[in-house]
């Protein structure tokens, strides 16, 4: 993991997700491992916010309000899940977190039969908003 965005905190979070997984096993709600996890990440000194709101904004506007599971020493967005295997849904959801946020790394942790994580990262410089129509993607060549 090295030259990775707090590639010693994720490594770290990471070690406590099968930590976690390996006490409880599969079969609970993700309730019950976002508890344990947050149990198990501050006595591992790392500072934890359960339910982090994040607000969505088109042109100025909000539009929406979000809650990712957990961050981590606000630098790391958590999201949790108890699922057979991990969706793709799962991916754009946490990408989506980060786009919304000045967030740029995230885990998706799946507490499913059998435990596994995607580590995404989505730097600050390549979530900038374009408000001029003509350098929109749609508008494409109008000058």
């Amino acid at each position: 993991m090295i030259g990775l965005k707090h590639a010693e905190l994720t490594e770290t979070i990471i070690g406590i997700f099968f930590d976690v997984y390996n006490e409880l096993g599969h079969g609970f709600l993700e309730s019950v491992y976002q508890e344990a996890s947050g149990i198990a990440l501050t006595e591992a000194r790392i500072s934890v916010q359960q339910q982090v709101p994040i607000k969505v904004w088109f042109r100025g506007r909000r539009i929406g309000d979000f809650r990712a599971d957990m961050l981590g020493d606000g630098k790391v967005l958590l999201e949790l899940k108890a699922a057979r295997g991990v969706d793709i849904a799962y991916e754009k959801q946490l990408l989506n977190y980060l786009r919304a946020t000045d967030v740029e790394v995230g885990l998706l942790l799946n507490f499913g039969v059998k435990p596994e994580f995607r580590r995404f990262a989505f730097e600050n410089q390549r979530k900038e908003i374009r408000v001029d129509p003509r350098k929109s993607a749609a508008n494409k060549g109008c000058a």
